[in-house]
């Protein structure tokens, strides 16, 4: 078998397989010198090593290839091999083959990461033995030796890890919203989606799949196969979740139960009031009582890098929400917040359109700060609609947010881009905007002072 692309998954999937025995050549576009010590612990697997390019030919003479998610599907290798009839899976599927017990997944644009920490942490604090894994940090391969029969796998997946599925197939699927993302992959909006309600196309009627009403895409679908429920907070529901005299309930053909009231949600944004609804849904879905539902949702801190509370100091409040990566999430993200905002905004653009942040920005009577390889873009469309500052960095960024900052304002790291051009990934941007903040707060200065923020940024 061939594993393309040597990052946190491609060396979890290599070590796996080799470890059954598996005969693995590991391909990557990097030296030798560039991957370091991963390279040291394939050879010590029994990997075989294919480094800086990828032959066609050793795609073509392969039983099975597995990419990784970052590795796009048309790389002329994988195309060779499709045409070649050589099966071409992602991670996700190959994992599942091996997994055990019963599987929740949950995809969608936005709100996938706090859904399937919020969804396990329900199900943990209900007793229920569960793992948690997917493109939330820890690929699902490296957790199938710890799943048993009466275990619950709560799997976050993206749009790339369900591109080469083949027989993937959750007991409940979970989809939370789509609105453009990821352009610079797919080849339009519409690609995306399909590619995203592949995450239906396994399952059966003894499976459950739940998705958002008052999503204008996901309104308009229905899958054939397994059991459709619904969650909404805006309207009344046959069959799922909604809201209903403050509390959220759900409907089935055993009529209506209540799981939690609403004031038991203690996550920031409207938006997360969804999330809630959808992991409620997985939840009870999956067989937990509505009083652990309750209970998880109440005692859930919440997820770094998501809407994340920083400090508070001179009557200003930061917060950290370097996983909003596209302009939906950031979006929600202002909406969040109802005074003045000052939003760094910006990274590597993924072909997204930023005029939609013109008028929640314009009623903040707010600024965008813009860093990245984005920021020339980004303010050629919305420049003319509201106060932009061209500040390249983040501590720049950071630095201007607080000489401009009164008490009462609110300084948001939302950035809608991706963080490839600065940073690792978006927890290290979040790590960095965290760190910048901290060195700010321990300057002990007020607002309007000019005093720089400075932090060590260092990639890794």
């Amino acid at each position: 078998m061939l594993v393309v692309g040597l990052a946190r998954t491609g060396v979890a999937v290599s070590l796996f397989c080799a470890a059954r025995g598996a005969r693995v050549t590991a391909s990557d576009a990097r030296s030798e010198a560039q991957l370091g010590e991963t390279i040291a612990r394939l050879r010590r697997a029994g990997c075989m090593l294919e480094l800086g390019g990828h032959a066609v030919a050793t795609f073509q003479a392969q039983e099975v290839i597995v990419p990784s998610p970052g590795v796009p599907a048309d790389l002329p290798g994988l195309v060779a091999a499709r045409g070649a009839g050589i099966p071409v899976w992602s991670e996700i599927e190959l994992a599942s083959r091996f997994l055990s017990g019963k599987l929740i997944a949950i995809t969608g644009s936005n709100g996938k990461t706090t859904t399937t920490a919020l969804t396990g942490h329900i199900l943990a604090g209900a007793g229920v033995p569960v793992i948690v894994a997917g493109n939330i940090g820890t690929p699902l391969i490296s957790r199938v030796d710890d799943s048993r029969e009466n275990t619950v796998t709560v799997l976050e997946a993206s749009s790339f890890q369900l591109e080469c599925i083949d027989r993937f197939r959750p007991d409940v699927s979970v989809v939370l919203n789509l609105t453009p993302d990821h352009l610079d992959r797919h080849a339009s909006f519409e690609e995306y989606c399909r590619t995203k309600l592949r995450i239906f196309e396994n399952q059966t009627a003894g499976d459950a799949a739940v998705l958002n009403a008052d999503d204008p895409v996901l309104s308009r679908q229905s899958p054939a196969g397994p059991r459709v429920y619904w969650f909404s907070r805006m309207g009344r529901l046959d069959a799922g979740a909604c809201i209903s005299g403050g509390q959220i309930v759900f409907r089935d053909d055993r009529g209506e139960t209540g799981l939690l009231d609403r004031g038991d949600i203690g996550l920031r944004g409207e938006h997360n009031v969804e999330n809630v609804l959808a992991a409620a849904s997985a939840a009870w879905l999956i067989g937990a009582p509505a009083a652990a539902i309750a209970a998880g949702v109440r005692s859930f801190p919440g997820v770094e890098h998501r809407i994340e509370f920083v400090a508070e100091f001179g009557g200003v409040q930061f917060f950290n929400d370097s996983k909003a990566t596209n302009v939906d999430a950031t979006l929600k993200a202002i909406d969040a917040f109802p005074g003045r905002l000052f939003l760094i905004l910006g990274g590597k653009d993924k072909g997204s359109d930023y005029t939609p942040l013109i008028e929640p920005l314009r009623r903040r009577a707010g600024e965008a700060l813009l860093i990245g390889a984005a920021a020339e873009k980004i303010e050629a469309q919305i420049g003319a609609g509201i106060a932009t500052a061209r500040a390249g960095t983040l501590d720049r960024a950071l630095n201007l947010a607080w000489e401009r900052a009164r008490s009462g304002d609110t300084v948001l790291l939302a950035p809608a881009c991706a963080s490839f051009d600065q940073f690792d990934n978006y927890e290290h941007r979040g790590r960095v905007f965290k760190q910048l903040v901290h060195a700010l707060e321990a300057a002990r200065v007020s607002p309007g002072s000019g005093a720089p923020a400075q932090a060590k940024v260092t990639r890794g």
